[in-house]
């Protein structure tokens, strides 16, 4: 090697062309990706959630049959709301009938699921199995459970009349006595919800750090301090989501009642009154706006003072 080839500057190694060129794309591309699955659902829930949900609040202010065009649509303002709390008789039945609908699931499908749930994590023998029993209902949809119910309920040949002696002699109307039917439907709807809770509930206690409960053991609690002193208190945040569920449910109760009887005679559910007043004989689309209105606002306040309460306990401690 001579002097002149030591003195010669080195050449740089050719660049790659078009490296940054194929980054840019390929990040474009991921935007675009993101924008559409992003974008698309977004414009579904605004399509088919918000949008019909701001057009009830603003058709709740207005008279309209629903069969004219939008010109015919006229504005009452408040008197929709005011007829209602009123001079609506069928009004203040149905929402006492969806507070006692709350407060026995709150009550007695929640308690007897964290119980199912408890049960269920000791690792008993066929535990798989009775999980799957127990949740099955869930998968049913509430109007093929009202149907179920229907069968059993059935004052001639249902099985409950059977079993009790009263299948052909003083049987027991269920569903048409309306000093019974409600609290019958209960029976159905609280057989459906304590599987849901069950599962809620034990997908909680499985979260729990086993090492709490033994320190606790060894200390000399027994079951029921260490459950209620050290497990409880880990299922806070299942016990907000169990909460809400069980409000929507209490409040949103349709199906399962419009299956059996149409939500008449002692059934009368907020949720019926409107699908009586919008898509009834009397289509009044006003009033049953005004009546989905009030009802989500009782759920708001239910589910949102309970959250505000929740959290500043959590800010607290």
């Amino acid at each position: 090697m001579t002097i002149l080839d030591i003195d010669q500057p080195v050449a740089p190694p050719p660049r790659r062309k078009g490296r940054r060129g194929r980054a840019t794309a390929l990040a474009g591309t991921d935007r675009l990706t993101l924008g559409l699955m992003l974008g698309i659902p977004t414009l579904l829930v605004l399509a088919l959630i918000w949008g019909p949900a701001l057009a009830s609040v603003a058709l709740s202010f207005t008279e309209w049959d629903g069969v004219g065009g939008l010109s015919d649509i006229r504005w009452v303002g408040l008197q929709n709301y005011a007829d209602i709390f009123t001079t609506y008789p069928r009004f203040w039945p149905a929402v006492q009938h969806n507070l006692i609908w709350l407060a026995f699931l709150i009550v007695l499908p929640t308690a007897f699921g964290l119980f199912l749930a408890v049960l269920l994590d000791r690792k008993l023998r066929f535990g798989r199995l009775y999980q799957s029993v127990l949740y099955m209902p869930v998968v049913l949809s509430l109007a093929l459970t009202g149907f179920i119910w229907q069968l059993m309920y059935n004052p001639d040949q249902g099985l409950i009349n059977s079993l009790i002696g009263h299948a052909h002699t003083d049987q027991i109307n269920w569903l048409g006595n309306p000093d019974l039917n409600l609290y019958a439907v209960l029976v159905a709807a609280g057989w459906k919800h304590t599987g849901y809770v069950m599962l809620l509930y034990l997908a909680g206690l499985k979260a729990v750090d086993p090492s709490l409960k033994e320190a606790a053991q060894l200390d000399g609690a027994n079951g029921w301090q260490t459950f209620w002193q050290v497990t409880f208190p880990v299922l806070r945040p299942i016990n907000v989501i169990v909460l809400v569920i069980t409000v929507i449910e209490g409040l949103r109760a349709f199906d399962i009642v419009y299956a059996l009887n149409r939500g008449r005679n002692g059934l009368e559910l907020v949720s019926v009154l409107i699908t009586d007043n919008i898509i009834g004989e009397s289509s009044r689309i006003g009033w049953g706006s005004a009546l989905a209105v009030i009802l989500l606002v009782i759920s708001l306040g239910f589910i949102v003072t309970y959250l505000v309460q929740v959290f500043r306990k959590e800010e607290r401690s």
